[in-house]
């Protein structure tokens, strides 16, 4: 396992925008992430300002002279945007693909035919997993709260039992598996291959969703036991189409880019020669921006041609998936932004220094520092960008599996206990029907039971690989 003790660790190679000592830059960093904190949670600012008042203020307080300042946060800026806003782009079309069509609607219904009884649990959080790979969480909700709601209502279950699964399914593909933004951004911020990060996303996944979602549903249940409320049940899409798109098909789809994904990187392992043919067409073929884009181009076939959509239906879906995503674009890179301005302070060589003898696993040090962020401004993606900035020189020398680990932990530290300053929080709670109390006994403590689990399980992995 990669610890702090470590010595060897390279530090960052570019030259620090300010001279400031190591006390003056921890009051700094400790200062950015307090203005960002206030301004998302008291002042209710949009996330995109805060970070970017953030990154400013971080520089200001770190003596940094302004226009490297300015210089490094828009540095950060455009290359996070360039290196994942067109994957952020392309999975935001194939997600309205996959609800616009009645796609989605068509793997819950055929899984759900085929489920009951004790079942129905691990069904729900199956359909959650596959549903969430290319969808961002909030929209995950709306699309599944439907089907939970009429499940546990037709069925007599207890909400939680069917809600939690789905809950957990949708929470640990957002925080874990690419290609959404915050694994996407951890990866890039650390320099992780996407392939390894993806494969030991799905080994970390598995046992996480199992515990958080289907057992812990069972205490969930017993904890909270409210009916299913009416008023939340709205009329799902396939309700008002003619036809819709195959299982097999629609799964095929939604799997041909991890599928493509992880080809390439086992790819990489098997063959390990750069001039190889198989390998330099694996290398394309399964590069994030191909995979993605070939779903995308499947899916408006597989997806919205067979669900009757006209060439201007197609058209109009796609344009009306990008608009949503306009927040999180300029979220994630006001984020990048941020994590430029903490590298270009010399924030990485600080953090070395001040911990290289506590003997701290650096995977767990990567945990911490996002639970914290976590649980200071509510935001997922917020913490993972944060703390990937920060630990970025502790990838240095990492080899490709334990870099991919380091964004596991990042990612599973993002996760811990969601509480009143999260949006998702609030979102469960009022679709569920359930008080701040209830909210805090079931949704809070399934992320809190992802992410410690989530850490054990990379915990674990670091000491095989």
């Amino acid at each position: 396992m990669t610890s702090l003790s470590v010595e060897t660790l390279a530090a960052d190679t570019v030259e620090p925008i300010t001279s400031a000592g190591n006390a003056q830059l921890g009051i700094a960093v400790l200062a950015g992430i307090a203005v960002i904190v206030l301004l998302i949670t008291v002042a209710k600012l949009h996330a995109f300002l805060a970070l970017t008042i953030g990154s400013l203020a971080l520089g200001a307080f770190a003596g940094a002279p302004l226009d490297k300042v300015i210089a490094s946060f828009t540095t950060g800026l455009g290359s996070t945007v360039a290196g994942v806003g067109v994957l952020i782009a392309l999975g935001a079309i194939l997600g309205k693909l996959l609800a616009d069509s009645g796609g989605a609607d068509q793997i819950v219904d055929t899984i759900l035919a085929k489920a009951g009884g004790r079942a129905m649990p691990w069904a729900m959080v199956l359909i959650a997993s596959v549903i969430g790979l290319p969808l961002f969480f909030e929209v995950g909700i709306v699309l599944l709260i439907p089907v939970v709601l009429l499940v546990a209502k037709r069925g007599n279950y207890s909400l939680m039992r069917i809600g939690i699964p789905a809950l957990a399914g949708l929470s640990v593909m957002h925080g874990l598996i690419p290609p959404h933004p915050g694994p996407l951004v951890a990866i890039d911020a650390i320099g992780a291959n996407l392939g390894v990060t993806l494969a030991l996303g799905v080994v970390v996944a598995i046992p996480t969703v199992i515990i958080a979602g289907p057992l812990f549903s069972r205490y969930a249940a017993r904890w909270v036991d409210i009916p299913a409320p009416d008023r939340m049940v709205p009329q799902r899409t396939s309700e008002k189409l003619e036809r819709r798109p195959s299982f097999a098909a629609t799964v095929a789809t939604v799997l041909l880019p991890v599928v493509l994904m992880l080809g390439k990187a086992l790819v990489d392992i098997v063959v390990d020669d750069p001039e190889n043919t198989v390998q330099r067409v694996a290398d394309v073929v399964g590069s994030p921006l191909i995979a993605l884009l070939a779903a995308v181009l499947v899916g408006l076939f597989t997806l919205g041609r067979a669900a009757g959509f006209t060439k201007d239906r197609l058209a109009s879906t796609v344009e009306k998936s990008l608009a949503p995503i306009a927040g999180v674009l300029m979220i994630v890179g006001a984020g990048g932004g941020f994590k430029q301005t903490l590298i270009d302070s010399g924030v990485g060589q600080m953090v070395l220094d001040i911990s290289k003898d506590w003997s701290i696993p650096a995977l767990l040090l990567a945990w911490l520092i996002a639970v914290a962020i976590r649980l200071a401004t509510g935001s997922a993606t917020v913490a993972t960008i944060s703390a990937a900035g920060l630990v970025t020189p502790l990838a240095a020398d990492m080899s490709s599996t334990h870099a991919a680990l380091l964004v596991l932990a990042i990612g599973a530290g993002s996760l811990f206990f969601s509480h009143v300053n999260d949006a998702g929080f609030w979102l469960v709670k009022e679709y569920f029907g359930m008080n701040v109390g209830q909210t805090i006994k079931t949704w809070s403590v399934m992320e809190t039971l992802i992410s410690v689990v989530g850490l054990g399980c990379v915990l674990l992995l670091s000491l095989v690989l």
